[in-house]
């Protein structure tokens, strides 16, 4: 059975007397954006904070914004290659030292650094690596679920490939069940997932930014995944309605065409990466959180929005139903609908009660989130294979 906690839980007990050196693998790091770059530099303040030592190994353009701990970055200029091996030969000198690894991306980098270092590896998974890479490559254009019984010979090595990195890790921690469902179905060991809900921010108060009446707020990474090219249908189609998008990513030069063919350009603003105090901060002067993801494992945002009392739209993927619910806290649309999701954005704005309703339920659905609960059992998780 997977070992799921989420809701209401009890901090796990202290670990101040255990002191662990970490070897942290992640993908991308501030000034990046989107998930993985927020928990990175959230969860090693908190790790530093009780006492323990953390080095991040991590790719980037620049120089990191963020040091709560010593942060190496290997530049992305570099080709794939020597960038992904640059990327095993810290993480192994990291390892070295450490008593555990633990990786949110780069898993194969982090299981040879790990079995390089004899050290066990703990993997946090945020989405299918395989599937994320076919879908970059063009390898595979369909779905996730459809991906995993794909044939052909290119998609058999990429989840080969991911599956044999993963099999190294000593414990897997996914923040949705929906998802570590479907790394069962890699041959994982279930007796080694574990299923623990990206947490929401600490609970401070945070003056909502003025936005104009019908405003939705995307905030995230601007890639293919977010499908923000139906979402910018859905505006067009939807009058009264209007779209702050908070990020950026790959995809943003052709959203900014996309949004200027649409007919609605004067409702559609990018407002670029914003830090994560003043992204909380529109997000609660919107009328509701926005995401039109085309699939997801649980995103920040979602999390994110119902922990500053705002309401979320979104499409009904991954394991964003586990946390977003239907008529509850939010509405839930099928993917890839632009008529759908403007039905749900003008019932937002003209259904009389319903976003008050929805609001009042958003914040005390996550309220069982709190960092300090999330971050006390993955440091459990951290804390009990290093031993």
């Amino acid at each position: 059975m997977l070992r799921v906690f989420s809701g209401a839980l009890a901090p796990g007990p202290s670990l101040r007397g255990s002191y662990m050196r970490i070897a942290f693998f992640t993908g991308i790091w501030p000034p990046d954006v989107g998930g993985p770059a927020t928990h990175g530099p959230d969860f090693a303040r908190f790790l530093v904070g009780r006492g323990h030592a953390v080095h991040v190994v991590t790719m980037g353009d620049g120089e990191p914004t963020e040091r709560p701990c010593e942060v190496s970055v290997v530049s992305r200029r570099l080709p794939f290659p020597l960038r992904y091996g640059q990327v095993t030969l810290r993480g192994a000198r990291a390892a070295r030292s450490a008593d555990v690894v633990y990786a949110t991306a780069t898993y194969a980098a982090a299981a040879a650094a790990a079995t390089v270092a004899r050290r066990p590896l703990v993997a946090k998974l945020v989405s299918d690596p395989a599937y994320e890479r076919a879908r970059r490559l063009r390898l595979f254009t369909g779905t996730l679920e459809d991906f995993q019984h794909s044939a052909t010979a290119a998609v058999r090595a990429l989840r080969g490939a991911r599956t044999r990195a993963l099999g190294t890790a000593t414990a897997i921690v996914v923040p949705s069940a929906y998802l570590a469902e479907i790394a069962v179905g890699w041959g994982l060991d279930r007796h080694r997932i574990t299923v623990l809900t990206n947490p929401a921010p600490p609970p401070v108060a945070v003056e909502p930014a003025v936005l104009e009446p019908g405003t939705f707020v995307f905030v995230g990474r601007l890639t293919e995944q977010k499908a923000l090219g139906v979402a910018i249908d859905a505006i067009a189609r939807t009058p009264a309605a209007s779209l702050a998008i908070v990020g950026d990513g790959p995809e943003r030069a052709q959203l900014e065409r996309i949004a200027a063919a649409s007919g609605a350009s004067d409702r559609i603003r990018f407002l670029g990466s914003r830090t994560r105090d003043d992204a909380l901060r529109i997000a609660a002067g919107a009328e509701a959180g926005l995401l039109s993801s085309a699939w997801e494992n649980l995103p920040h945002s979602a999390v994110e929005a119902l922990s500053v009392g705002v309401p979320v739209v979104s499409t009904a993927v991954g394991g964003v139903p586990e946390v977003v619910h239907d008529g509850e806290n939010g509405l839930l649309v099928p993917p890839g609908r632009p008529d759908e999701l403007a039905r749900a954005l003008a019932r937002i704005l003209e259904e009389p009660g319903l976003r008050e309703r929805l609001a009042a339920a958003a914040k005390p659905s996550v309220a069982g989130l709190s960092s300090d609960v999330i971050y006390a059992r993955l440091e459990g998780v951290l804390a009990g294979v290093s031993r």
